[in-house]
């Protein structure tokens, strides 16, 4: 698509569901950056006042409709409903010279919508676990068919969906500036004992996997921070018993409190159900110079340097778990090697290099 003009295009970008988790944060960054760009950016998705994308300044917003269903069958239907709505609503206001920017797979609408405009499609995939199959195939099939571009978040992730007839570009998500401008002062622990996980509330995410991990090492104090309230999180662990020794948060807007406090930072995602294609949490825990525990399988791998800044456990491998964290925390000058080893590696994931790297697949610089 020939595109000369005098001015950049327009950016419509597109992100289904607005909340605290890794995907809309890199999107949030991505906005933030084109608007000091002076680019001309407008943002559907959901309506959330406490999500990552809430209140972007000299961000054009278009409210998008999306409710979460606990039934998959019903989640399908207002899924679908959703795209609909968003192709219906969007159609006029989006023009021949515009760029359409998906952001995950899941606003398959926008794609379409951008395909059947003639225009440039770009799309941002952080993910390679969707579920049910046939839904991953049909959504697949549709970045296939649309994308004119895909910007994929790991090595892993380009390995994983295997599109070669559309151009790919590798930019691991980053540290924004101004996260590394707020890390607090952390003083080397004599004894390094705490524990602290970042997740959505979900059993993939090994959120019994932690607790089991907590019962085990009474010794050590843990807290799991879940993006999710409070109520979702009491509704959620009603039947579970926790251990005295762990502490359970919500949502939280400012993480940096929790990371100055830990010792290590942990994602325990089994990999029977949910696969990290990056892992946001740990490069935010690599500022504080954290060790990390992760899975042994997806572009997380990519993150860490295992065996150097932190190892690779299958979470449902508890023995190995347990070993693996007691190795960490137990011998002072091991710790001290992999904790600034974990903060030498954060030069990977700089904002400026993202930003460069996403400017380039768009053609704005």
């Amino acid at each position: 698509i020939c595109r000369t003009m005098s001015q950049s295009p327009r950016i419509f970008a597109f992100h289904l569901l607005n909340d605290r988790s890794g995907s809309p944060k890199v999107l949030g960054q991505l906005l933030q950056h084109w608007v000091k760009e002076k680019r001309e950016i407008h943002l559907y998705t959901s309506t959330n006042e406490n999500g990552f994308l809430s209140d972007i300044s000299g961000v054009n917003y278009h409210s998008g409709w999306y409710k979460f269903q606990t039934n998959p069958w019903l989640r399908l239907i207002y899924f679908t409903l959703s795209q609909v709505i968003l192709f219906l609503k969007m159609w006029n206001k989006i023009r021949r010279n515009d760029i359409v920017y998906v952001n995950t797979v899941l606003p398959f609408g926008a794609a379409i919508l951008g395909r059947c405009k003639g225009i440039r499609v770009i799309y941002h995939i952080h993910e390679s676990t969707v579920n049910p199959k046939i839904l991953k195939w049909f959504l697949f099939k549709v970045v296939k068919t649309t994308a004119s571009d895909i910007i994929n978040v790991s090595q892993y992730v380009r390995q994983s969906h295997n599109i070669s007839s559309v151009p790919n570009h590798l930019v691991y998500n980053s540290n924004e500036n101004s996260y590394l401008e707020k890390v607090l002062p952390k003083v080397a622990s004599e004894y390094p004992r705490n524990v602290l996980m970042v997740c959505s509330l979900k059993k993939y995410k090994g959120v019994f996997e932690f607790l089991k991990l907590a019962s085990d090492h009474p010794n050590y104090v843990f807290r799991l921070v879940l993006n999710a309230s409070k109520q979702e999180t009491d509704a959620f662990f009603k039947n579970d018993l926790i251990p005295s020794n762990i502490t359970l948060y919500p949502s939280q807007k400012d993480l940096h409190p929790f990371y100055q406090w830990a010792d290590v930072i942990l994602n325990l995602s089994r990999p029977d159900g949910w696969v990290e294609t990056f892992g946001l949490t740990i490069i935010e825990g690599m500022a504080y110079g954290l060790p990390a525990i992760v899975p042994p399988l997806g572009g997380i791998l990519e993150v860490i340097d295992n065996g150097v800044t932190g190892y690779a456990v299958d979470s449902r491998d508890r023995v190995t778990l347990n070993e693996t964290l007691g190795s960490i925390l137990a011998n002072q000058t091991n710790y001290a090697i992999m904790a600034k080893a974990a903060k030498e590696r954060l030069h990977l994931f700089r904002e400026e290099e993202m930003m460069a790297k996403v400017d380039l697949v768009f053609n704005i610089n």
